[in-house]
């Protein structure tokens, strides 16, 4: 059972923002509000999986850190690879008064936004999409999660035979 500290740490919703002509967007209270009570930052890089924006808290940041330390070879390929698609894109950013970052063209571009930016929490980070792109990618998320009837392991039933 997992105890409330009090401390928001995950990222809820799908919510969708304006973009404005200097590319700032207003990023949601509620995730600013799990942020803000770890006494966090924002840390963005492009996903390499999917046309969005990868989010997460500089706190998150530390663990991914530690485990691409304790879980790849030093100066191994699969480490410089997986380094350089994290630490050489990430931006942090830091909110303005009324809540709002300026994201980079090279955000932008990679996850094809405009005029609006849909943001989808997903537990301990959140990703940034074009409306239209993360639509489709809803339709095929839920497509394979029907189909698979994914199961988590604390959930599956014991088998009584053994």
């Amino acid at each position: 059972m997992v105890k409330f500290t009090g401390k928001k740490t995950l990222f809820f919703d799908t919510i969708t923002n304006k973009v404005d002509a200097k590319a700032r967007v207003s990023v949601p209270a509620s995730y600013r509000s799990v942020i803000e009570s770890q006494g966090s930052e924002l840390i963005a890089f492009r996903s390499f999986s999917s046309p969005c924006i990868e989010c997460c808290t500089s706190e998150l940041m530390e663990k991914i850190a530690a485990d691409i330390e304790n879980g790849l070879d030093m100066f191994s390929e699969a480490q410089d690879d997986l380094t350089s698609l994290i630490y050489a894109d990430a931006k942090e950013f830091v909110f303005d008064s009324t809540g709002r970052i300026g994201l980079t063209d090279k955000l932008l571009k990679h996850a094809g936004i405009t005029d609006t930016a849909v943001f989808v929490g997903k537990g301990r980070t959140f990703q940034i999409w074009n409306p239209e792109a993360y639509a489709k990618e809803e339709q095929e998320i839920r497509k394979r999660a029907i189909a698979k009837r994914p199961v988590l392991a604390s959930s599956a039933p014991k088998d009584k035979g053994k």
